[in-house]
């Protein structure tokens, strides 16, 4: 049995004593290790400057002045302006609505008949008490009648008063039977046809002017540092904000520049936000391709504040944790430096100090980063 196998192990035993051999004599492998990983970040050059610090808000425009056509008289109406309508323009002096003047002109003329009446009787109160005065200084009338020539010329007189006070009353009636526009301006709505009868007080039409439309736009008090506004009464003449607003209409978009006029100087408690009023003049006399500022946009605000020196806008991803940023140098090592956040408003950061200028500050958000790190830089246009 033996036999049968010990061929079969001296073949295996000779090679393995020549793979033993070949590999001995083989060259040595020597075990190469790879290059640490540098890992590759966005840098900009650092380009402080002149900044112009902006707030955004919203709003809804309105108009400046806005009224209720009242009718101050009551009759029927006789006659409507084609501008009396929801939508029409019309002039300061327009007359909207005419009221039926019949009563009124009889009202006017017995007020003139009553005046005369009234000036008749104090002309002729007078002459008596003159003559009752003559008398009495030669003692030929009594005291009692001197006392009434007196009171009748009193009375007479308190008569004319009325009778002129009721002229005046009858004359304004009859103005007011022509209800006239207060101002340029537009009707928002109107209540009233030819035919109708009105009373006194009754509103007829909702009017609004177009000398000015007004923007209310909603203002963090935080963001209000960086505005050239105070709650408090100055009246200074400080030039106020400009305002460039935006929307979309008619399918394109379109801006119109504004100024902030006031604030409403009221913090909501609850928002804790201020209203800032900007106004644009002339609204409906549109400048350029700009469609007029219709009542009712909703607008997007720009207002422009104060200006702020030596400032770097950098994007967020930029300032790291404890506000500092990574700069790196000539040599791609890294240097943390220490800055002081002036604003941070969405994708931008607002910063001050702690970099020279040309001095390249990383963008790129760095997990584990260490102080003489090696990085990569690829140079990015300045924000």
């Amino acid at each position: 049995m033996i036999r049968q196998y010990l061929g079969a192990l001296l073949v295996l035993a000779a090679g393995i004593a020549v793979a033993v051999m070949i590999i001995a004599a083989g060259p040595d492998l020597q075990q190469n290790q790879a290059p640490p990983k540098i890992p590759v970040v966005h840098a900009e050059p650092a380009l402080p400057r002149w900044v112009q610090m902006t707030v955004d808000a919203h709003g809804e425009v309105l108009p400046k002045t806005e009224s209720n056509l009242v009718s101050e008289v009551a009759g029927r109406v006789i006659a409507v302006a084609p501008e009396m309508v929801t939508g029409g323009f019309f002039a300061r002096g327009d007359v909207l609505v005419e009221v039926e003047r019949v009563d009124y002109e009889v009202a006017l003329e017995q007020s003139r008949a009553l005046l005369a009446s009234a000036r008749s009787e104090l002309e002729n109160a007078e002459r008596d008490h003159r003559r009752a005065e003559e008398l009495a200084e030669t003692q030929s009338v009594s005291e009692s009648l001197l006392d009434d020539a007196l009171n009748r010329l009193t009375i007479a007189g308190a008569s004319l008063r009325a009778a002129e006070a009721s002229l005046s009353r009858a004359e304004r009636d009859l103005a007011r039977t022509r209800l006239t526009a207060p101002y340029d301006g537009r009707v928002r709505t109107e209540q009233v046809d030819v035919g109708q009868f009105v009373n006194r007080g009754e509103t007829v039409a909702t009017l609004y002017s177009i000398d000015y439309a007004e923007v209310r736009l909603p203002v963090r008090d935080v963001d209000l540092a960086y505005l050239p506004l105070s709650l408090a009464r100055t009246g200074d003449g400080t030039p106020m904000p400009k305002v460039i607003l935006r929307a979309e209409f008619a399918g394109a978009e379109h801006a119109w520049e504004a100024h902030v006029v006031r604030t409403e100087g009221e913090l909501d408690p609850r928002t804790r936000m201020v209203n800032v009023i900007a106004q644009v003049p002339t609204p409906y006399e549109p400048v350029g391709n700009a469609p007029p500022l219709t009542v009712g946009l909703f607008v997007e605000a720009e207002i422009f504040g104060i200006w702020e020196e030596n400032v770097l806008v950098v994007p967020r991803t930029a300032l790291q944790e404890g506000n500092h940023v990574y700069v790196v140098a000539e040599d791609g090592r890294l240097s943390f430096r220490s800055v002081d956040v002036l604003r941070t408003t969405g994708e931008s950061v607002y910063i001050r100090g702690g970099v020279e200028t040309g001095e390249m500050i990383c963008l790129s958000t760095l997990a584990n980063a260490i102080e003489g790190q090696r990085v990569r830089p690829i140079a990015v246009e300045a924000t």
